[in-house]
């Protein structure tokens, strides 16, 4: 197999100087290879490595063809066919068509541009889209699909993906899948996205402590990685315990030759025996306890080595629980109403009517594909904007929104800060127990916001939105699993399953709807009114 990416002994640290890791050696070739690892860890920083946008701090990054990085940013004012790199060349074709083509035109002419260009929009979900209409009327997830459209376009050897499925809807996500089942060459692709790893046929994992290539997808490597990790652990508790015993018998030896030693200065202190002798049992006893020392010395040096190296294969996480406090929310209580609501911008009409009630702890999902109106629709909840028409009733003043970014956090702001703003009246010593409770302790409440990492802002943001002497009756999710990692994802998971508020969700994550027990699901893609 040809390979399209050599990455000799890689090692990559952050603007600051911190290491992310070391000695990452891989040759990817016709394959799919996803890149895992916590929040912070350096997937994107390897990625802009590759593409060659950063420098590594070791070791040789050796390429071969055409790469191709998934762009998810735009300039909003950019057009369709300026965001596909097609503009210049879709104008001379119209040029052409319209009789009025130079010379040059016809000799640079791309006579295939427009069959590619339908094939690529239709193969993302966006077939019939207008090329000269605005980045800025396009949802999020409707902005990766032109950036797949334009890989598709390039035809590159090898595509570097970073996240491709965060803000997919299910089509979106089919279109991701559809990319790497079909692609011909190589893709590299950073992602939490657990149904998409398992599409993978390496997997290669970043952490401190090393760099570990696992074959097969997700499965595979979640089975082998706990299996690695229990090893590891293991082999330090292990270590450990030969320590402690090894200290333990030294310090006995030590005590039996200070025993020793003082039975020979009672006897020098009698008198009674020859001084020759006593000068003979001195020497012997003297070296005697040198020998034992210095093999007392090599023993716990080994032993302290042995830890030593167990502890360098165990990666070092605080242990994370977090346990929600109960929203005492009785289960026929009225929580949220919504009478024959519709929403629409101009003339495009986004959904509805839509009629809801939600009582007592109820578990709710808002789907719809990307630009069906979910967010908006939390909006309309949290009365940030103003239904088109219809009413909204919210029957408790206990609501929080969570969302992707964690919004609510001030960047430039503490912890602490954060907490005494979003909760007037607490004091630091209330902040910083609060934020302990979140795994956030001693120094920890002194970070600012904006160098946290995805996970350690939505920890932050469930920190503050139950830190008010009333836990929230319901809380509106919106996308929280984009851009956290896979423990940070547990993480949640866990703490949601115990939440005995309501509970409304917007995600494209299937696994993690299912695992916080959602109940029944809200389709804004239909006409129909829709009464739970």
């Amino acid at each position: 197999m040809s390979s399209f990416l050599t990455l000799d002994s890689i090692c990559l640290a952050t603007p600051e100087g911190q290491p992310l890791f070391d000695n990452l050696t891989l040759s990817l070739g016709n394959e799919a290879v996803g890149l895992v690892g916590r929040n912070g860890c350096g997937k994107s920083t390897l990625l802009a490595a590759i593409a060659g946008q950063v420098q590594p701090t070791a070791g040789k990054i050796s390429t071969t063809g055409r790469i191709g990085v998934l762009q998810q940013r735009f300039d909003e004012n950019q057009t369709v066919a300026e965001a596909l790199g097609i503009d210049l060349a879709l104008t001379r074709l119209a040029r052409i068509t319209a009789g009025k083509g130079s010379a040059e035109d016809f000799n640079l002419a791309d006579w295939s541009l427009e069959t590619r260009l339908d094939k690529a929009l239709a193969s993302t979900g966006l077939a019939g889209t207008d090329t000269g209409r605005r980045i800025a009327s396009f949802s999020g997830g409707e902005r990766t699909r032109i950036g797949l459209a334009r890989l598709l376009m390039e035809e590159p050897n090898l595509i570097l993906l970073d996240e491709p499925t965060n803000n997919l809807d299910a089509d979106g996500r089919a279109a991701v899948q559809h990319l790497i089942a079909s692609w011909p060459g190589g893709l590299l692709i950073a992602s939490h996205d657990r149904a998409l790893l398992e599409r993978m046929d390496r997997i290669v994992e970043l952490t401190p402590v090393g760099c570990t290539v696992f074959g097969g997808g997700w499965t595979e490597f979640e089975t082998t990685r706990k299996a690695a990790r229990a090893r590891a652990k293991a082999a330090a508790e292990s270590a450990a315990s030969n320590l402690k015993a090894t200290e333990r018998k030294t310090q006995q030896a030590r005590e039996r030759q200070e025993r020793s030693d003082a039975r020979g200065r009672a006897v020098r202190a009698r008198g009674d025996q020859p001084k020759v002798l006593l000068d003979a049992r001195a020497d012997r006893a003297d070296a005697t306890g040198a020998r034992g020392q210095t093999l007392a010395n090599r023993q716990l040096g080994e032993a302290q080595a042995a830890l030593n190296e167990a502890d360098a294969q165990l990666e070092r996480v605080t242990p994370l629980t977090i346990e929600l406090p109960p929203s005492g929310l009785p289960a026929t209580r009225q929580v949220l109403t919504l009478r024959d609501v519709t929403m629409a911008f101009g003339a495009r009409q986004l959904f509805g009517p839509l009629s809801l009630d939600i009582r007592g702890p109820q578990r709710l999902a808002i789907c719809g594909p990307n630009g069906s109106g979910k967010s908006t629709l939390f909006r309309l909840m949290t009365g940030d904007l103003s239904p088109s028409s219809g009413e909204i009733t919210l029957h408790t003043d206990r609501m929080t929104l969570l969302d992707q970014h964690s919004a609510a956090l001030d960047p430039a702001l503490s912890l602490i800060g954060n907490m005494k703003r979003l909760v007037p009246g607490l004091n630091d010593n209330e902040a910083r127990a609060q934020l302990a409770r979140f795994a956030f302790r001693a120094d920890d409440a002194l970070k600012m916001t904006g160098t946290l990492s995805g996970g350690e802002r939505l920890r932050a943001a469930l920190a503050a939105a139950f830190a008010a002497p009333e836990p929230p009756e319901l809380l509106l999710l919106d996308e929280p699993t984009n851009h956290l990692d896979m423990d940070a994802v547990s993480l949640l998971e866990t703490a949601l399953q115990s939440y005995d508020g309501a509970l409304l969700a917007i995600s494209h994550d299937e696994r993690f709807l299912e695992a916080i027990g959602i109940e029944a699901r809200i389709d804004l893609s239909g006409d129909d009114r829709l009464d739970l």
